[in-house]
C-alpha cells in the first residue's frame, strides 16, 4: 500500500527508494564474514565411525577442526524424489529457532528407505530409488546423483560455515581502573572460568571478528545478547546455467551472478518505490530456489526463517570429482555449473533436495513439504477496484455506478486506512462511513464485495479497545529489555502482537467476528499491509533485531516468518465468520514459504513506470514458481502519474495475470478506467472483459494447482523444458499449459516480438486465429487495441462469452468451448465447476470433465460429479480453430439421440462455429463433424 518514506521525509513531493535506510551486506557482520570465505578446504570433517543408521536416515557427528566444536548431520531419505540434509551443533548453549512443524512443513516428511551402499576410501553411498548420495567424510561434502547424473553438490567449495553458540567474552580493563576494581575484575573471571570450565575444554579459542556481540547501523544498536550464530553453505548446480526463485527481488526471472553485486537479500522490508534489477530485499521471502537445464529440474528450500543471503556464480563444473558427466559435455569439453552459497544469521542448515526430474514434479515435490494454494473463491480472481483512499460512502457509490454506466465489470472495490476511527483498525470513520452495513449492502445486491485494510500495528490509545486488550493480556511483542516495544506506524506510537503465538493469533482471528468488526458484513474481505513488520522509527523501517517474541525468540532468529502468521491469523478469522463453510480471501503484502495456502500476494509499491509494468512478469513468475501462485501487481503503478497509454498497457498485462487489482497512491490522479479518453475506455474495458470471459479456465486451473502445486503462471520452460531458447525468456509466458501471452511493456510500441516454443506445434491468435508455427520468434502486431494472446493447438478451453457485472452474475451462465487443433487435428481440454464459493467441493461436490476432439468428433466425458451436485450451466457455443474443410453436417450424440446442429464456417481463418449444442454441462455427449 504505502510506505514508511512519508514518515522518514516529511511528506517531501520527490519519492525514491532512499538506499541508505537498507543495509548492503558491507553493514551486516555475518554477511561479510561468511562472504570473506575464500573456496578451498573445508575445515569440518564427518566421523564414519560415528554413524547410526535408520531406515529412512543416516546420521553421523561432524566435527569442525579449527574450534573443536561437534555438529550432528542427518540425511533423510524422502518420498518422491526428495532428500532432506541438517546439520545442527550437537551441545548448543542455547536451542536454536526451527519453525515449528504445520507452521512452515505442513506435516513431518515422509521419511523412504535410505539404503546404506558401503564405503570407498573416504567416502559413503546411500541409495534411494535411482538416486544417490555421496557422502565424502573429510573434507566434508555431500554429492548427490539422480540416474547417474551430478545434479546437487553441497560444500564443495569448503564454505560451510556454522558458528556455534559461545560464551560473551569478558572486556579487558580499562587502563585507569583502581586497583580494588582490577580484584573485582579478576575475582569475577575466575568465577566464570570455573563455570565455563568444561565447555573451554571442549572449544579452542577463536579470534573475535568485528560486529560479532554488538553491531550498529546508522543510529540503531543491535545488542546481540547471544552473540554469532550464523549458519552458511555452498550448494552447486553441475551442468546449470539457469537458476530461478528465491523471491522477492525486482529482477530478471533467470537469476544473475552477484560477483559484482551484492548477494540476493531475504529479509523483509517495506521498501516503496523499489529499485529495479538488483537484490536488495523485498516484502517477502521464500528461500526455494530451481536450477534447471535441457534434461532435468532441481529444487532446493532452505529452511530459514532468519535474515538469508544469496550469492551465485558461474563456473565450470570439477570433472574429477564426477563419473559420468558425458551428457553435460559441450563442443569445448566444458561442463557448465552454478554454484550458490546461502548464509542465514541464526537457525539450523536444514535443506530440502527435491530432484525433479521435471519443473512440475519439483513443483509437486515442494507442494508436498509446504502445501498449496487452496481454490480461490470465483470472485477472488475477477477484477478489484482500488485506491488509497475512496474518501466516503458517497465515493464508494459514485465509483460503483459509474462502472456500470460504463458497462466495465469488476468484483471487489477496496478501502485504505483513511476508512477508519484514526487508523485504528477494525473501525470505521463515523464521518466519512456513517452506515457501512448499507454500503457493503448496497454492493452485494450486484454480487460485489469489499476488501478493508487491517495492518498488524495497533495505535496505542487506552481508549482504542483491541489496543488496550493486547497489552492487558500481554499479546504484545517486547523490547529486548523485556517491556512491550513501542514503535511508529501510521497511527502513530504503536505496538505489535506477537502473533508467532498461537493464542495471540486465536485471538486476533475473533476480531474479525460481526460482534467484533462493527460495521462488517459477510462480503467484506481483508488486505494486510505493513506486516514485515514496517516500524517508521526502526533500522531499515522494520523492528529491531534484538526485539523479544513471547517466546523467547530473538526478532533475527524469526524475522522472515512473521507476516505470514499475520495472514493465517486474519484468514483464519474470515473463515470463522462461517463455521469454516465458505471460502474466504486476503491479501499480503509480506510472506514467507507457506503463504501460498493462507492469502495472494502482491509486489508491493511499485511505480507508474514501464520499467515497473516490464518487471511485473518476472516477479510474479518467479512467486508463481516458489508456489505462491495467487499473485499480481499494482495495476497502473502505484505511485506517480502514468500517462494512459500505460494504464491501458497495464490493464491488458493485469487481465492475464493470476491476481488482478489496480491501485493507486493517494496523492495520484484519479485513473478509474472510465476516467481515461473513449478510446483507451474501450481498450480497457475490452481488456477486463476478456479476464472475465477466461474466468473458467483460471478457475480449472487453480483447482489442478491446489491438488498438484503446479505455477498458472509460468515461464516458457515449464511447459517446453528441452527447449534451451526458452530458458532466459521473461516477457513471454504461459497460463497454464494453453495459453501464451506476451504483454506489450513498451512505450509507444506497436508490435512486439513473440517466441512460439515448440517444435511442430501451431498456436493461433486468440482474436483473429492467425497461425504460429512453433520455435521461432516473430515479430507481430499490437497497436494499442490488442495484447498478443495465442491458444497452443491441441488445446480446448472453456469460456464463457456473456458480459455482465459480476462475476458472481455468471454463476448460471453458459459456456463455449474453443478447440484449438494440433496439426494431427487433435485436442484435449478440461473443466472444473463447484458453487464457486464453499469448501464443498472437498467432499466431492464438484464437476470435472474432460474434453477430447479426435477423428472429427468432440467428446465431452463428465469424469467425476459429486453426489446431489447440479447446475444450470450449458453448452451455447463450440468454436473449431484449424478445421482445413467444412464439414457437411454436424450432430450431436446424446443418450442414444441424435440432433443436427446450425454452424459456419470461415474459408479464409478456418475456424468453424457451432450453435446451441444447448446440453447441460454436466453432460455426456459427442459432437461428430460430418
Amino acid at each position: 500500500m504505502k510506505v514508511a518514506g512519508f514518515f522518514l521525509l516529511g511528506l517531501a513531493s520527490v519519492f525514491s527508494v532512499q538506499r541508505d535506510n537498507f543495509r548492503t551486506c558491507d553493514n551486516v557482520g555475518f554477511c561479510k564474514r561468511h562472504r570473506a570465505l575464500e573456496p578451498g578446504t573445508s575445515s569440518y570433517a564427518a566421523s564414519a565411525s560415528s554413524m547410526k543408521l535408520n531406515p529412512t536416515s543416516v546420521s553421523l557427528d561432524v566435527l569442525e577442526k579449527k574450534s573443536d566444536v561437534k555438529f550432528t548431520l542427518t540425511i533423510f531419505g524422502l518420498k518422491d524424489n526428495t532428500f532432506r540434509i541438517r546439520l545442527e551443533e550437537k551441545d548448543a548453549m542455547r536451542k536454536r529457532y526451527e519453525p515449528p512443524v504445520g507452521d512452515v512443513l505442513i506435516k513431518v516428511p515422509e521419511g523412504e528407505e535410505l539404503k546404506y551402499n558401503g564405503q570407498s576410501g573416504n567416502q559413503l553411498t546411500f541409495n534411494k530409488g535411482t538416486s544417490r548420495v555421496v557422502l565424502t567424510t573429510e573434507p566434508l561434502r555431500i554429492d548427490v546423483y539422480s540416474d547417474d547424473d551430478p545434479v546437487i553438490s553441497i560444500n564443495s567449495q569448503g564454505l560451510l560455515k556454522f558458528e556455534h553458540t559461545r560464551p560473551k567474552p569478558e572486556a579487558p580493563p580499562a587502563e585507569n581502573q583502581d586497583e580494588e576494581n582490577k580484584e573485582e575484575a579478576q575475582e569475577g573471571e575466575e568465577e566464570q572460568q570455573k563455570e565455563e570450565e568444561v565447555k573451554e575444554e571442549e572449544v579452542k579459542a577463536e579470534p573475535e571478528e568485528p560486529d560479532m556481540w554488538e553491531e550498529t547501523f546508522k543510529s540503531h544498536t543491535d545488542s546481540k545478547p547471544f552473540g554469532p550464530t550464523s549458519i552458511g553453505v555452498d550448494i552447486s548446480f553441475p551442468g546449470v546455467e539457469h537458476v530461478y526463485g528465491i523471491p522477492e527481488h525486482a529482477d530478471s526471472l533467470a537469476l544473475k551472478t552477484t560477483k559484482t553485486t551484492d548477494p540476493y537479500r531475504l529479509y523483509n522490508l517495506d521498501v516503496f518505490e523499489y529499485d529495479l534489477y538488483n537484490p536488495m530485499a523485498l516484502y517477502g521471502a521464500v528461500p526455494l530456489m530451481l536450477a534447471h537445464n535441457e534434461k532435468r529440474t532441481v529444487g532446493v528450500f532452505w529452511l530459514n526463517a532468519a535474515e538469508t543471503w544469496v550469492d551465485i556464480s558461474s563456473n565450470v563444473a570439477d570433472k574429477s570429482i564426477f563419473s559420468n558427466l558425458a551428457d553435460f559435455v559441450t563442443g569445448n569439453n566444458e561442463i557448465p555449473q552454478t554454484d550458490t552459497h546461502w548464509f542465514s544469521e541464526s537457525g539450523v542448515i536444514d535443506v530440502f533436495l527435491m530432484l525433479g526430474p521435471g519443473p512440475k514434479d519439483v513443483f509437486r515435490q515442494y507442494a508436498a513439504l509446504t502445501g498449496t494454494t487452496p481454490l480461490p473463491p470465483l470472485f477472488s480472481i475477477s477484477y478489484h477496484q482500488c485506491r488509497w483512499n475512496y474518501n466516503d460512502q458517497d465515493d464508494v457509490r459514485t465509483v460503483d455506478e459509474n462502472f456500470d454506466k460504463f458497462d466495465i465489470p469488476y468484483d471487489v472495490i477496496w478501502l485504505d486506512i483513511e476508512h477508519t476511527d484514526g487508523k485504528r483498525y477494525f473501525t470505521w470513520d463515523a464521518a466519512k462511513f456513517p452506515n457501512s452495513i448499507e454500503m457493503l449492502r448496497n454492493i452485494s445486491s450486484k454480487g460485489r464485495k469489499m476488501v478493508t485494510i487491517v495492518d498488524p500495528h495497533l495505535k496505542r490509545d487506552d481508549n482504542y479497545k483491541v489496543f488496550a486488550e493486547a497489552r492487558d493480556k500481554g499479546l504484545l511483542i517486547k523490547n529486548k529489555d523485556g517491556g512491550d516495544f513501542d514503535g511508529w506506524c501510521w497511527p502513530g506510537s504503536s505496538g505489535w502482537p506477537d502473533f508467532l503465538e498461537k493464542h495471540v493469533r486465536d485471538w486476533w482471528a475473533d476480531k474479525f467476528s460481526a460482534s467484533e468488526y462493527v460495521g462488517s458484513a459477510p462480503n467484506l474481505y481483508v488486505w494486510n499491509d505493513m506486516n514485515e513488520p514496517s516500524v517508521f522509527n526502526a533500522p531499515e523501517i522494520t523492528v529491531n533485531r534484538d526485539i523479544k517474541h513471547l517466546g523467547g525468540w530473538e526478532n533475527r532468529e524469526v524475522h522472515n516468518i512473521y507476516g505470514m502468521y499475520v495472514h493465517e491469523a486474519t484468514m483464519d478469522g474470515l473463515l470463522k465468520r462461517t463455521n469454516y463453510q465458505e471460502r474466504a480471501f486476503v491479501l499480503t503484502r509480506a510472506f514467507f514459504a507457506g503463504t501460498q495456502r493462507t492469502a495472494a500476494v502482491w509486489t508491493g509499491d511499485n511505480m507508474g513506470e514501464w520499467s515497473h509494468l516490464k518487471i511485473s512478469n518476472p516477479m510474479i513468475m518467479s512467486l508463481n514458481l516458489v508456489g505462491i501462485t495467487f499473485s499480481g501487481a499494482d495495476v497502473g503503478g502505484f505511485f506517480r502519474n502514468p500517462d494512459n497509454e500505460l494504464v491501458t498497457r497495464w490493464y491488458q498485462a493485469g487481465a492475464f495475470q493470476p491476481f488482478f487489482r489496480a491501485h493507486a497512491h493517494l496523492d495520484t490522479k484519479r485513473r478509474e478506467p472510465y476516467l481515461l479518453p473513449d478510446e483507451n475506455v474501450k481498450v480497457i474495458r475490452e481488456a477486463i472483459r476478456a479476464r472475465y470471459t477466461y474466468l473458467p479456465y483460471w478457475y480449472t486451473e487453480f483447482f489442478t494447482s491446489e491438488k498438484d502445486g503446479a505455477a498458472v503462471m509460468r515461464p516458457l520452460w515449464v511447459e517446453f523444458p528441452k527447449e534451451k531458447a526458452t530458458f532466459g525468456i521473461d516477457d513471454n509466458y504461459m497460463i497454464g499449459s494453453a495459453l501464451l501471452v506476451r504483454p506489450v511493456t513498451d512505450q509507444g510500441a506497436t508490435n512486439a516480438n513473440v517466441y512460439f516454443p515448440g517444435a511442430g506445434e501451431v498456436w493461433y491468435d486468440v482474436e483473429t486465429y492467425q497461425t504460429y508455427k512453433g520455435q521461432q520468434e516473430v515479430n507481430v502486431q499490437a497497436p494499442l487495441s490488442k495484447i498478443p494472446v495465442y491458444q497452443k493447438g491441441g488445446t480446448i478451453i472453456p469460456r464463457k462469452m456473456r458480459p455482465r457485472r459480476s462475476s458472481t452474475l455468471m454463476f448460471d451462465d453458459p459456456f463455449t468451448l474453443v478447440v484449438a487443433l494440433d496439426p494431427k487435428q487433435e485436442a484435449n481440454g478440461q473443466l472444473f465447476i463447484d458453487d464457486y464459493r464453499t469448501f464443498k467441493y472437498r467432499d466431492g461436490a464438484y464437476g470435472f470433465i474432460k474434453y477430447s476432439f479426435t477423428s472429427h468428433k468432440l467428446h465431452s466425458n463428465v469424469e467425476h460429479q459429486g453426489s446431489g451436485f447440479t447446475t444450470k450451466e450449458w453448452l451455447e457455443r463450440v468454436i473449431v480453430v484449424g478445421l482445413p474443410h467444412e464439414p457437411r453436417k454436424v450432430t450431436l450424440h446424446q443418450s442414444g439421440q441424435t440432433k443436427e446442429l446450425i454452424f459456419t464456417y470461415d474459408s479464409t481463418t478456418h475456424v468453424l462455429i457451432i450453435r446451441k449444442p444447448g446440453v447441460n454441462i454436466l453432460q455426456n455427449w459427442t459432437i461428430s463433424l460430418h
